[in-house]
């Protein structure tokens, strides 16, 4: 026993003298104490979010803002810029346009996080956003950007819809909507098997799309965000197309959650629904590369 922890201290003391000869750098790569000189991007943010929003902007990948689920990938520079500047004008700005800075300022996340590749579920679905609490919004699949051919509905789909999506949960988690909401599809809900509900079915059923089916809030935030992110000619035609049993039952949660967005937060869905529209074609026409 006396010769093998001879050995054992041998080695170590070996070890340690070889790796004291070499010159290493001192900056551990865990140390979270770790100072990272400030680019002009982060820059930009101290003033388009930190300032006016109390907003905490991480375009850089971070372990622990991370879901380890997932095998994710860090987003490229010039598209974190892209969608930072389309997120103020696309987002925040609508609401602060319509409901003024406080509010904006008051309930917006404290905390954007932006993930460079798509979150793929066990089940082969593909997470757009989360929301956590009230405090956190994680956009993903921020490398997708063609910086070069934006296209509206491909933004809508992956950032400004998840925007909307994700802040109206927030909203329903801090003043909860009406309880008769959840009553109008209670026994339609799919929970995970919405996965395998098509878009017409999900219409027939009474709902905007197939994840508005898994879950009550789903529904609700569903509603806002494919309603404020498109034409009022696309909602009609969208509901047109259900079944006369589904758009009798989506007319019913419409007219729940717009009252609810008045009543609670004098929020105008129709008014919002301008903003956003107009905004959405500024975005093409906006330089996303030049931080001014």
């Amino acid at each position: 026993m006396k010769n093998i922890k001879w050995l054992f201290m041998t080695l170590v003391a070996v070890a340690f003298c070889a790796c004291s000869e070499e010159d290493l750098d001192s900056k551990s790569i865990f140390d979270s104490g770790t100072v990272v000189e400030q680019n002009e991007f982060d820059k930009w943010l101290l003033n388009n979010y930190t300032t006016p929003y109390n907003i905490n902007f991480k375009y850089r990948f971070d372990d622990k803002e991370s879901d380890e689920s997932y095998n994710l990938a860090p987003a490229d520079y010039d598209k974190a810029v892209a969608l930072a500047k389309m997120t103020k004008h696309l987002w925040l700005e609508s609401y602060e346009e319509l409901a003024g800075p406080e509010f904006i300022r008051t309930y917006c996340p404290k905390l954007m996080h932006l993930v460079g590749s798509p979150a793929y579920n066990s089940q082969g679905s593909i997470v757009l956003g989360t929301a956590e609490g009230g405090l956190k919004i994680t956009l993903y699949n921020v490398n997708n950007i063609d910086l070069d051919h934006l296209d509206i509905d491909e933004l809508n789909y992956w950032y400004f819809k998840t925007m909307h999506h994700e802040f109206a949960h927030i909203l329903h988690q801090t003043k909860n909507y009406s309880t008769d909401f959840n009553l109008i599809s209670a026994s339609n809900y799919q929970s995970s098997s919405w996965v395998n509900v098509s878009d017409q079915d999900a219409l027939d059923m009474g709902f905007v799309s197939p994840y508005a089916s898994s879950e009550t809030q789903e529904d609700f935030v569903e509603i806002i965000a494919i309603y404020v992110t498109n034409t009022a000619e696309y909602w009609d035609a969208l509901v047109g197309s259900a079944s006369e049993e589904g758009q009798e039952l989506i007319n019913q949660k419409l007219a729940l959650v717009k009252d609810y967005m008045l009543t609670t937060w004098n929020i105008d869905m129709d008014e919002l629904r301008s903003i956003v529209q107009r905004r959405s074609q500024e975005v093409l026409t906006m330089d996303l590369s030049t931080l001014n």
